[in-house]
């Protein structure tokens, strides 16, 4: 056990049965099954964002171009989680944070770059799902009222509320368990009825255009940007602390719950954001269920399942801040007890505040995706994925694959500025078009 492995594994050494260093947690480890782990990952990417890639995805890059990339960064993004996945037990230690991974291969200066990187991603992921909860509250709410009485900033901080009173009463990533299964319920309610009432609109619509929009030169932004929502789409930018909780063996368990996630976890995904596309064109709105028609009731019902299960998703991705300040704070034993609810209260309470304000502040939502597959989905799933496995397996891999590990750490650190810059171009345009707390 070298000098830096000590420095990335927490503060007190625990050892398996096989000898593994497990690093201190006050989260649970090792307890979930590789099903339970698969459905974390599918209700991550079948969360209530797939209402969106019909309009921020197909429309920038039209039939082929979202056909092909959809195909390209579902089979991309498996590649380079299972390298991830592969990395988990390296040298002897379990790597049970991305930044403890980053920083055992490379040293602090990684660990603390990985760590700032993860919690941007996470916390722009977090603040896009306020935003896309207040959408879905508003959408509910217009269909019985429209009188602009309630604005989306007002739904916006009821789904901030909602999330901290779940975050408060749920401790740790395995005890979602029972709500894993009501989160892929609420998922194919709003996918089913999106799905089906988008195709009899589009059974019954006349021709629809199916054009990519623009001028040449915005082509070329909006192309990239919706590169960079692609990537979103299927990454975590959390994996090592999702496969923490996976039990023995913990490689071969996580590539199975990957493959669950990258065959039938991604049906629903391809299947809503085809068909939206297709019964709408160019008209495809960032929320499909702002385009279909039917029943009120269908509707409001899809809408309230949008909002139920982005509460629970927005957990998954705030876990890791969580961890983090439980085990920094040593906030162990029963979530019952009056010192560990009244930290839950404070600290939860808090940090979803400052999501809430920055969601109601800035509502945008397509922009929040681009970004954040810009500055940090990109870096952390596909560089740092490609470089640490390069690093960790020198000795073992042939020429070509270096090479291939190579073209991929350049392409995508490409692909990372290329959609940064677009994505700060969108924004720009976005807030000459939308004043701060718009109403959506």
């Amino acid at each position: 056990m070298d000098a830096t492995s000590e420095a990335y594994s927490g503060s007190k050494k625990v050892f398996d049965e096989e000898s593994t260093e497990i690093p201190e947690t006050a989260h649970q480890i090792s307890t979930d099954s590789w099903f339970q782990v698969g459905f974390v990952l599918t209700t991550g990417i079948n969360s209530a964002y797939v209402l969106g890639y019909s309009g921020n995805v197909m429309i920038p890059l039209g039939w082929t171009g979202g056909v092909i990339g959809l195909i390209i960064a579902t089979v991309m993004s498996l590649f380079a989680n299972a390298l991830i996945a592969k990395l988990h037990e390296y040298g002897g230690v379990r790597h049970i944070r991305y930044r403890d991974l980053a920083g055992f291969i490379y040293g602090k200066k990684a660990y603390s770059l990985t760590w700032g990187l993860q919690y941007v991603n996470l916390f722009m992921i977090n603040t896009g799902y306020i935003i896309l909860a207040g959408q879905a509250l508003k959408a509910a709410y217009v269909l019985f009222r429209d009188d602009h009485t309630m604005k989306l900033p007002h739904f916006i901080a009821i789904s901030g509320f909602v999330c901290a009173i779940f975050a408060i009463g749920i401790p740790h990533l395995s005890a979602l368990k029972i709500w894993l299964g009501f989160s892929t319920v609420f998922s194919l309610m709003y996918i089913v009825i999106a799905f089906v009432l988008s195709l009899k609109d589009g059974l019954q619509a006349p021709a629809r255009s199916y054009d990519i929009p623009g001028t040449p030169i915005s082509r070329i932004f909006t192309t990239i940007g919706a590169a960079a929502s692609l990537v979103f789409a299927f990454n975590t930018g959390m994996l090592p602390e999702i496969q923490a909780t996976v039990r023995k063996p913990v490689v071969d368990n996580m590539m199975k719950a990957l493959y669950f996630q990258f065959t039938a976890g991604v049906v629903p995904l391809y299947a809503v954001c085809f068909i939206g596309y297709w019964a709408y064109g160019n008209n495809t709105s960032s929320y499909l269920l702002n385009n279909v028609n039917g029943p009120v009731w269908v509707k409001a019902m899809a809408n309230v399942a949008a909002f139920l299960q982005t509460v629970i998703a927005l957990h998954i991705f705030a876990s890791p801040m969580y961890e983090y300040l439980d085990t920094k704070f040593g906030i162990k034993g029963s979530p019952l007890k009056i010192q560990n609810l009244t930290f839950r209260i404070t600290v939860r309470g808090g940090y979803l505040a400052i999501n809430t304000l920055l969601s109601a502040l800035l509502p945008f939502l397509g922009d929040f995706m681009s970004l954040t597959g810009a500055i940090s989905t990109f870096p952390l799933t596909f560089i740092l994925a490609n470089h640490m496995y390069l690093v960790a397996k020198k000795e073992k891999l042939t020429s070509a694959q270096k090479c291939w590990h190579w073209l991929n750490v350049g392409f995508f650190a490409l692909m990372a500025v290329a959609a940064f810059v677009s994505s700060l171009r969108l924004i720009a345009v976005d807030s000459k078009t939308y004043h701060v707390f718009a109403d959506l």
